[in-house]
């Protein structure tokens, strides 16, 4: 069964720079995709970037374009999210998600199999 676990959530500041990352295990192939969903209280889970392990190819949601970075380290088996110039928009959990299969509808989260549990953001402004 594959495990996933995100760090590195915490308080920031309006315009300040944070990584997080999703560490992966369990998984006994590369065919999987991996993304982050972002969720608030009383809102729809929202899709912020996802990658395809095999080939790397990435894709982000508008509101971040520009400004995180998803990429993967094979090596730690980890996918990070490099998020700059944070705003009090971005303040949400962030949860990272994993699917089986080759890159399709990379945005809709009931197509992921695997979910972390979230780490927190909170940006000031």
């Amino acid at each position: 069964q594959v495990q996933v676990v995100e760090s590195g959530g915490g308080l920031a500041q309006a315009g300040d720079s944070r990584t997080l990352s999703c560490l992966i295990s369990g998984r006994t192939d590369n065919a999987y995709t991996v993304a982050w969903f972002r969720h608030v209280l009383g809102q729809e889970r929202a899709f912020v970037a996802a990658i395809k392990w095999i080939g790397g190819s990435t894709t982000y949601a508008d509101s971040v374009k520009g400004r995180f970075t998803i990429s993967r380290d094979d090596a730690e088996n980890t996918v990070s999210l490099q998020m700059d110039n944070l705003t009090s928009e971005d303040t949400a959990i962030y949860v990272c998600a994993v699917r089986r299969g080759m890159w399709f509808n990379v945005g809709d989260s009931q197509l992921y199999h695997f979910w972390g549990q979230g780490t927190q953001v909170t940006v000031s402004s």
